[in-house]
């Protein structure tokens, strides 16, 4: 892999001295153990917008986006709520039902045939 020779020296430089690390990057750092903790405390069933909450009402002013993206690296996500869609899936060996409407059909006046499904 080509790495420029000042990329290199830079990412060593960081690895020895954090404080040369970016403003966002220290942020970070400071803001991961506080996320997981707020998770952890909660069930770990908080999602990006409960865990920023308490975290504003501690002083530590943070966007949902942040926690979000943060929430996203340490590999927490929230529980979400509902139901799961079930889908039907049709038994093949039954035999369709009969088809009393003798469907195509074609009315000669308005309302003679009413059709429903009880499905």
């Amino acid at each position: 892999m080509q790495v420029a020779p000042s990329g290199d020296w830079r990412h060593a430089a960081q690895r020895q001295n954090p404080a040369l690390r970016s403003a966002r990057a220290q942020h970070d750092d400071l803001l991961m153990p506080e996320i997981q903790r707020v998770w952890q405390a909660n069930r770990q069933v908080y999602g990006a917008d409960k865990v920023g909450r308490p975290l504003n009402r501690e002083g530590l002013r943070v966007a949902r986006c942040t926690v979000e993206r943060l929430m996203k690296r340490l590999g927490l996500e929230g529980v979400r709520r509902g139901k799961g869609v079930r889908t039907t899936v049709p038994d093949q060996a039954v035999p369709c039902p009969l088809d009393r409407v003798n469907r195509p059909f074609k009315a000669d006046r308005p309302n003679p045939l009413w059709v429903s499904d009880f499905t």
